[in-house]
């Protein structure tokens, strides 16, 4: 048995696939369906059953698979014990974002963060996945990530999971210059043009088409929860991952968008004006989520503190 086919065996199972594990290795297909075969000979068991869309692990290799994740640790540990005595810092990090985050902004440029981390650790492979904030944190227990960071629907992490906000803004009904949402109802001065609202009750949103964030953003949940309380349920007119685009969407009339707050000038350059939502006021909260026992190893535990320096948790905006 050879660590190697150990290691290519977890990957299959974690990407369910042999295409992307191929790729994620750095292998031909070929090459690594035959190593993996070549250990389902010498255990004298099939470990992953290949007949549907995805590779699904059977019940052997239900059985097999942590104990292949233990003897990789093991391994890991063996090399990183080795490398303290030199100062050299190298494995794998997998680090997950929350759909949209990225283009996020607010000084939020997690891309620095790895470049510097990256120059400074260049033996250190780096893992980059987005998703939504649920699939996220069941990956993040189940050991496939490291680090998350996640969109919150809830004031409390979910159990084994400790948390780090650095995101807590106000989240904002986006609406073309000319929307009917700005004027007051039933509020005019002769002779005068009222001035526009600079917020908006949730239920006055009940009949309007909404652009959102997709269903497993924490914003999303955020919307949804406040909606079922108000006693309806959100006209989702458009989804998409990034709020700016969402804003774009709403400047040519095609609904409110329910974003993150906007800087000013953000917003008025793509066109759109921004209600705070009140009765009840919403807040979009994103956190950098990890496992509370830790990473699974130095590499992503320097990381983590490095991000959680980068990104410290905000005051309230």
């Amino acid at each position: 048995m050879d660590i190697r086919q150990l290691r290519y065996f977890v990957t299959v199972a974690e990407e369910a696939n042999f295409t992307r594990a191929a790729a994620r290795l750095h292998l031909a297909q070929p090459g690594l369906s035959a190593q993996v075969r070549q250990l389902e000979r010498e255990l004298g068991h099939p470990l992953l059953d290949r007949s549907g869309r995805s590779v699904t692990l059977t019940e052997v290799g239900e059985a097999v698979l942590p104990y292949a994740r233990a003897a990789l640790a093991a391994v890991e540990a063996a090399r990183q014990t080795a490398d303290e005595f030199t100062g050299l810092l190298r494995g794998r990090v997998a680090l997950g974002l929350v759909s949209g985050a990225a283009g996020a902004g607010r000084g939020f440029d997690v891309a620095a963060v790895l470049a510097g981390f990256h120059e400074e650790h260049p033996r250190v492979e780096i893992a980059l996945t987005e998703d939504t904030s649920e699939r996220m944190l069941a990956a993040l227990r189940r050991g496939e990530l490291d680090i998350a960071v996640i969109g919150l629907a809830d004031e409390e992490p979910p159990p084994g999971i400790s948390l780090q906000v650095v995101v807590d803004i106000a989240v904002v009904a986006a609406v073309a210059p000319a929307d009917p949402a700005l004027r007051p109802p039933d509020r005019t001065v002769p002779d005068r043009p009222p001035p526009d609202r600079t917020a908006i009750a949730l239920a006055e949103l009940r009949d309007r088409p909404l652009i959102s964030l997709p269903r497993g953003t924490g914003v999303r949940a955020v919307v949804d929860r406040a909606c079922a309380g108000a006693g309806f349920d959100p006209r989702i007119a458009f989804e998409a991952s990034a709020p700016q685009f969402l804003a774009q969407l709403a400047a040519r009339g095609l609904g409110v968008a329910v974003i993150p707050a906007l800087p000013a000038e953000t917003a008025a350059a793509l066109g759109v004006r921004t209600l705070e939502i009140t009765e009840p006021r919403l807040r979009a909260r994103a956190a950098i989520a990890w496992r509370t026992d830790g990473p699974s190893g130095p590499a992503a535990g320097v990381f983590l503190e490095l991000l959680r320096r980068h990104f410290p948790p905000p005051g309230r905006s």
